[in-house]
């Protein structure tokens, strides 16, 4: 399986969520078409369907490359947030 390159992943989720938070702002064409191209373009990069799919996998890419990815609470739950 192909790979995504990391550095177009954080592109395209910040772009995504710029995007959304304009349209929150101000909703016009011009942005809506824009979100629906890079929510298109993620769904295609990251092999999902649902674009929320797409960014929780471009999120988990970008996490397994930070070194973050694996890390587990000590009673087997969900990964243990750190600090920033």
């Amino acid at each position: 399986m192909l790979v995504p390159d990391p550095k177009v992943v954080r592109g395209l989720l910040t772009r995504y969520a710029s995007l959304q938070i304009a349209l929150a702002e101000k909703r016009t064409p011009e942005g809506a078409r824009e979100l629906e191209d890079v929510s298109y373009t993620l769904c295609v990069m990251m092999a999902t369907r649902g674009v929320h799919e797409a960014v929780a996998a471009g999120d988990a890419l970008l996490l397994a490359g930070s070194g973050r990815a694996g890390l587990r609470e000590p009673d087997g739950g969900g990964a243990v947030p750190l600090p920033v």
